[in-house]
């Protein structure tokens, strides 16, 4: 392993562990057990090589939710089960979930910007699946756009925020039943047979 991949790996584990306020050059120069002078020969500063984490654990969100996509399924199954698997993913993912974590208590800028990043790249992602089924002709034109935002956050809100204002949480089937009879039923082209 060369590094800079030892590097980022360190400072993937150390914001993780302390998150971004808390994580330090020094911390990161131990745990990958090189001099702070090494760091900087491959990152400019912390933000600059918390960025370059990001974006590594966002291409990983779209690897898996590509994985996740249901082989020969209907548009609405394969994007039921990436949004699925994107949450989840939010959720047992260490960094991002201390991320999560750390916007809430500490309010801090770098990992709001962040937060918003990985939001609108998750949109962008879901859009770009929303325009292939378009051209496939399983979906009704749209603003995909706004149709992408609805659905991530109609996931969003059925998921996460749910069992914050309710006693119980929604299982997965509900929320497919409910999702598929308003936004995917007004999405999908109707088949002729």
């Amino acid at each position: 392993m060369d590094r800079r991949q030892e590097i980022l790996e360190a400072a993937a584990k150390s914001f993780s562990l302390f998150g971004f306020k808390a994580t330090t050059m020094d911390q990161v120069a131990k745990i990958a057990n090189v001099g702070k002078g090494t760091i900087y020969t491959f990152f400019s500063n912390k933000a600059e090589l918390f960025n370059a984490i990001v974006l590594k654990m966002i291409e990983e969100m779209r690897t898996e939710a590509d994985l996740a996509g249901i082989e020969r399924a209907s548009f609405e199954k394969k994007a039921h089960a990436r949004l699925m698997h994107m949450l989840k993913f939010r959720e047992t993912h260490l960094l991002y979930a201390k991320l999560i974590d750390e916007e809430k208590e500490i309010r801090t800028p770098a990992v709001a910007e962040v937060l918003h990043t990985i939001e609108l790249e998750i949109v962008a992602y879901i859009e770009g699946k929303i325009m292939k089924a378009i051209e496939n002709g399983e979906v009704k034109a749209c603003d995909t756009e706004l149709v992408a935002y609805l659905l991530f956050k109609s996931y969003m809100a059925l998921i996460v925020d749910w069992g914050k204002t309710h006693d119980t949480e929604l299982d997965e089937e509900r929320i497919a039943a409910l999702l598929s009879e308003t936004i995917f039923k007004s999405l999908l082209v109707e088949s002729m047979s």
